[in-house]
């Protein structure tokens, strides 16, 4: 009897805990790409990132034309080179073509470093304040609905509101 009553008492327990644990699980979500949007810091950034890429444009377009305007040279004398100055003019070609990928791929990282470096102080400030509004709410945790397709989402779990009021945004 003992032993019933032991058992009873801890499935019981079990069973509060379990309930307990489920009501403190608040999940909450937010379109954060849609908030980065509406931030007025972030039309400067775009400004900012376009300008950024035309220097790369430029130079590329630059590179292309160069590398175009040899070879339409090389067309044009190449039946009446010789073996080695062919050779020479492709080999010449060849290089001009690689350096224009090697810097298209390193102009792309630079690019994507400069925007995430100007872009850090904007997610950070758009985190702090959906950090704060998720814990003025009571949210434990907050689910980024850009990245992640939401079946069932209640509005009333939508951070969006509280966080385009913290941030001063309409």
């Amino acid at each position: 009897m003992k032993k019933l009553l032991k058992v009873a008492l801890v499935a019981v327990c079990m069973v509060v805990v379990s309930s307990f644990a489920k009501a403190q699980t608040k999940i909450g979500y937010i379109n954060t790409n849609q908030m980065m949007e509406m931030l007025p810091e972030m039309k400067t950034l775009q400004v900012q990132m376009q300008a950024y890429q035309k220097t790369f444009s430029d130079q590329l377009a630059t590179m292309s034309s160069e590398y175009q305007a040899k070879g339409q040279a090389y067309e044009a004398k190449r039946a009446t080179m010789t073996d080695a100055s062919r050779t020479a003019a492709e080999s010449e070609l060849q290089d001009m073509q690689t350096r224009i990928t090697t810097f298209q791929s390193n102009a792309q990282k630079q690019i994507e470093a400069k925007s995430n470096e100007l872009l850090k102080p904007l997610t950070d400030k758009l985190r702090a304040a959906i950090q704060e509004v998720a814990a003025a709410k009571g949210y434990t945790y907050v689910l980024d609905s850009s990245q992640t397709e939401l079946i069932v989402s209640p509005p009333g779990d939508d951070l969006g509101p509280g966080v385009k009021a913290k941030l001063g945004l309409q």
